[in-house]
């Protein structure tokens, strides 16, 4: 019996400042139910404040506690361990570290830094890690979809630090388990009765089924044909997140 269903947002509910088919009726029909609905994303290009911007701008009605972000959960990570950042992030998000100090770094945390991906930047994240701080990332994802255009993600910026410095990076968001069961901490249902439902076979799909949720890949945003054929484990497949609502409206 299903009790919360977990939506990705870029690919799922949106393509950059367009508003997937569909979308808007499916949410607005399971918020009318009993479901208990979560947005979760890794996006690390926008601050808390304009995703909620944003997805209001389409329409959809979402209440603060109902969002849960990668840099949140970086956010808390840091101040859980009293450190001190050195931020390759985003220029828009980079005012979401101004309450950490950041001479001295003892810590590094990588998200989707764009442009600001330099390699001075890159090296000094690698030496860094090598003297010992910590990596932290928001995420493994790949690659992500943007107004029709596949660009790389943070994942393969993380991997080049962890192979360089010989180190493994600790990931807060999708795929991480602990940040699916974070998610699901703020609802009343346990994993095997949420459902996640997101484009990304592998920080969405597989990373919900080892976290012990059910989980739903759509065929949009980065979506690619064969990509259900990349991992293990039984989910569900669809063409889009109005088919997904139904399948978590049936087993409700």
């Amino acid at each position: 019996m299903a009790k919360a269903l977990l939506l990705d947002l870029s690919g799922v509910l949106y393509d950059g400042d367009v508003l997937l088919p569909g979308a808007l009726e499916a949410v607005r029909r399971v918020q009318g139910s009993d479901l208990e609905v979560r947005f979760i994303t890794n996006t690390s290009q926008k601050t808390r404040v304009d995703l909620l911007a944003h997805l209001r701008g389409f329409g959809f009605s979402v209440e603060e506690p109902q969002l849960f972000t990668a840099v949140d959960a970086a956010r808390q990570w840091l101040q859980q361990r009293d450190l001190r950042p050195f931020c390759l992030v985003h220029e828009n998000i980079r005012g979401e570290f101004d309450d950490f100090e950041q001479d001295d770094p003892n810590a590094v945390l990588i998200a989707d830094a764009a442009d600001g991906f330099s390699y001075a930047n890159l090296n000094r994240a690698f030496q860094l890690c090598l003297e010992g701080a910590p990596l932290l990332g928001v995420g493994y994802n790949r690659y992500f979809k943007s107004g029709g255009e596949v660009l790389m993600d943070v994942g393969a910026f993380i991997v080049a630090v962890e192979f360089a410095a010989g180190i493994k990076a600790t990931i807060v968001g999708k795929p991480s388990p602990e940040f699916f069961h974070q998610v699901l901490a703020s609802t009343s249902a346990s994993a095997e009765h949420a459902l996640m439902v997101g484009d990304d076979v592998f920080g969405d799909v597989e990373g919900a089924l080892n976290a012990g949720l059910p989980a739903c890949l759509v065929r949009t945003g980065k979506y690619r044909p064969g990509d259900e054929a990349r991992i293990d484990g039984d989910f569900a497949l669809v063409d889009s997140v109005a088919e997904a609502v139904e399948l978590a409206l049936a087993a409700a």
